[in-house]
């Protein structure tokens, strides 16, 4: 089968999540002997493969707002146009929409007799995804039950949604069970994060107690998109002035994906301080992969992606209370070991072929 993906910021190594979770799942369809492309806006990149397709007629400013988008498509047709001849040209069977704005969902252009399908890795309840759902994708994918029971809170009919995880695209064995040790007793704590707000890395810094008695190291990246213009670049400099004031603190350039589960399996604790309901959570899920526990709040998919290997606290009671829990499992030899221990039967049905499976079933895609 040939199946495309519409995500017009994808990138190679972006520090995205949902850029992340569309390249492990075409990664799974190429495993099972089926052609996976990606439809991205231009500009090209040294790193592109030859199934990363580039819009000639639609290139986006990095890094781009919404804003920048819309007024790129206020006359869509040259767009559609080209969309409808790509996917004509490679013979695609299905088409997803990774997104209502990002992924072209509110205008579907699709040939006719081609599958589509709308992902939701985000939860919008605008026009954009009012009109992407009256286009009637023959299915709707979203990343977590979680995000089904968040839809209708909000006011969606997401009954006939169907709950598709996030796989993991690299594989990297855990640390043994004496280094496992050493990394509890001496082991920095260790954050992956992209520069957005929501994500907390600032609060976090604040609040990182004087007595931890262990470095504290940040990857924080920019994306090739934002929320508004310079917002990234205000996170950064303001995690950075933070991180400046301690000697424990390391604040890290932004690592390719490749990199990224061997630097949390380094790590003692993996801490996601999301303000916000996190739909799936990559960053926890590679951390378990490795073995390594997960210390957050309990919001979103978070405390169902994590179980015993996670500790989840209340947003509420701030950022100081999820601190106090990283110390409190650090300082328990049993209950370390032990959410170690249940970290990768988390995520073992993560793969890229297995999600992919699942993926195609819930497509009614199989040949």
């Amino acid at each position: 089968m040939n199946i495309a993906f519409v995500l017009l910021t994808h990138n190679p190594n972006e520090p995205a999540g949902i850029e992340r979770s569309i390249a492990s799942l075409a990664e799974g369809l190429r495993q099972g002997g089926h052609r996976a492309l990606i439809v991205a806006a231009g500009p090209a990149t040294a790193a592109d493969d030859p199934d990363l397709l580039r819009l000639t007629t639609l290139t986006l400013p990095r890094p781009a707002v919404e804003d920048d988008l819309l007024a790129l498509l206020a006359d869509p047709c040259p767009v559609e146009a080209e969309v409808r001849r790509l996917l004509i040209d490679h013979r695609v069977d299905l088409v997803c929409w990774v997104d209502a704005v990002w992924g072209l969902g509110y205008l579907s252009p699709a040939p006719s007799g081609v599958r589509t399908s709308l992902m939701v890795h985000v939860l919008r309840t605008d026009a954009p995804m009012t009109t992407s759902l009256a286009h009637r994708p023959d299915t709707v994918l979203t990343v977590s039950d979680f995000m089904i029971e968040e839809a209708a809170r909000q006011g969606l009919d997401s009954s006939s949604w169907q709950a598709l995880p996030n796989a993991l695209l690299h594989h990297t064995a855990p640390p043994t069970a004496a280094e496992r040790e050493e990394l509890r007793a001496h082991g920095p704590v260790r954050i992956v994060a992209r520069a957005e707000p929501h994500k907390g890395t600032a609060e976090l810094l604040k609040a990182m107690p004087a007595g931890l008695g262990r470095r504290l190291e940040i990857v924080l990246a920019a994306a090739g998109f934002e929320y508004w213009p310079g917002m990234q670049d205000q996170v950064i400099d303001e995690c950075r002035r933070l991180a400046a004031e301690r000697p424990d603190v390391a604040l890290l350039a932004a690592l390719p994906w490749q990199d990224v589960p061997p630097f949390l399996a380094g790590a003692a604790v993996v801490v996601v301080g999301s303000t916000s309901p996190e739909t799936f959570g990559n960053v926890a899920a590679e951390a378990l992969s490795v073995a390594t526990p997960v210390v957050g709040y309990g919001l979103g998919h978070l405390p169902a992606l994590t179980g015993e290997a996670g500790r989840m606290t209340d947003l509420d009671q701030g950022p100081e209370q999820l601190w106090a829990a990283v110390t409190r499992l650090l300082g328990d030899l049993d209950a370390y070991h032990a959410a170690s221990q249940a970290g990768p039967a988390q995520v073992a049905a993560h793969s890229p072929r297995v999600v992919a499976e699942t993926f195609l079933g819930l497509t009614r895609a199989l040949p």
